[in-house]
């Protein structure tokens, strides 16, 4: 038997949370419901969740901090809940290791199908079959490993998110391909995309920062038109 899929809801306004509950009880996943920031590295170890809903607007450790506090152990996806619809808003939650960002009011489908993204992209190494070929990618000094969501960069595992791990393995699979942002939004997020091409800046960025330019590769940009994963031959 399948085990359901576990979503935690982290919301202040228990109505909402209920009624997110309900929308993804429906579709047969598994939810706990939290109010504060404070209790959702707690949930986190004892409900061991597949995804996280989290809203930004939180009374104590806010929507953001939550975030940063989550990403510096754990990779597990998060999808933030806004009322707060500025660009600036977005970009930061997106800087701050989210893998999506959903404003308030949403419709109740259209976050069912953000969460159905995003748990399609994120499947753990015991989820694949055995028999099937392990997904790699191999370059001096960087593997990245999308069959157990790994890489190893100057010997050394880095932690990123499941998004932030597929753009990278996405470009490295295709060295010296350029790619549109509209054409990465499209592979890697799977769905068309609420809001602007900056969510592929944001990721890149991110990127940029824990792995550095090589020698024999880097991630370069294609002013005007997108990025590609640069090798030196």
């Amino acid at each position: 038997m399948v085990s359901k899929q576990k979503i935690l809801i982290v919301d202040d306004d228990n109505n909402i949370a209920e009624l997110i509950s309900l929308y993804l009880t429906k579709e047969c996943y598994e939810t706990l419901i939290v109010n504060d920031g404070e209790s959702v590295l707690p949930a986190l170890k004892s409900f061991e969740p597949n995804l996280i809903l989290l809203d930004l607007m939180l009374p104590g450790i806010d929507g953001y901090q939550v975030c940063r506090e989550v990403r510096a152990k754990h990779s597990v996806p998060i999808i933030m809940l806004s009322a707060k619809g500025e660009v600036f808003d977005k970009v930061l939650g997106l800087e701050l290791g989210a893998d999506d960002y959903i404003e308030k009011p949403f419709d109740s489908k259209e976050l069912v199908a953000r969460v159905k993204a995003v748990l399609r992209r994120y499947k753990p190494a015991a989820a694949a079959p055995e028999a099937s070929r392990e997904k790699c990618v191999d370059y001096k000094d960087l593997t990245i490993n999308l069959t157990n969501y790994s890489v190893i960069y100057m010997g050394h595992t880095v932690e990123m998110p499941p998004k932030e791990l597929e753009l990278l393995y996405f470009l490295a699979s295709s060295p010296n391909h350029v790619f549109t942002r509209e054409q990465l939004l499209d592979q890697i997020w799977g769905y068309e995309y609420i809001g602007d091409t900056r969510t592929v800046d944001v990721h890149i960025k991110r990127l940029r920062e824990k792995i550095k330019d090589h020698a024999n590769w880097k991630i370069s940009t294609i002013w005007g038109i997108g990025y590609k994963f640069e090798v030196r031959n």
